[in-house]
């Protein structure tokens, strides 16, 4: 198990205290650090089951000076959200976390988070 994860991001430390809580072991990813590259986060999006619209932090600056919330949405645009979440990372919602049975959740919580678990 993985999370991506943002220490200064409040669900992110509350993500990583239930993990620890149950005694889980995964490893951390501090993506604005170990920033993912488009394939990444393509394989995450597949892991997810969603679009990278659905992953995106449209409230962020970045997103707000990118206009991401008028960009389409279809699988056309699918190319261009990718490129932006790797070149922003700060728009990629977090924490992400990746279960073990090949599957991954968006951890903002407790509830996500537990499902995660339960895959692992």
């Amino acid at each position: 198990m993985e999370i991506w994860l943002n220490p200064a991001c409040s669900k992110c430390r509350s993500a990583v205290d239930l993990l620890d809580g149950e005694g889980a072991s995964y490893t951390v990813r501090r993506y604005l650090e170990d920033v993912p590259t488009e394939d990444e986060i393509r394989a995450v999006l597949g892991r997810l089951g969603l679009e990278p619209w659905d992953i995106t932090r449209t409230q962020e600056a970045e997103a707000k000076e990118l206009g991401v919330k008028e960009w389409v949405r279809d699988e056309t645009a699918r190319g261009r959200w990718i490129a932006a979440l790797a070149a922003h990372p700060k728009l990629i919602q977090r924490p992400i976390i990746t279960a073990d049975d090949g599957t991954a959740v968006v951890g903002r919580t407790d509830e996500a988070v537990r499902e995660a678990l339960g895959r692992s």
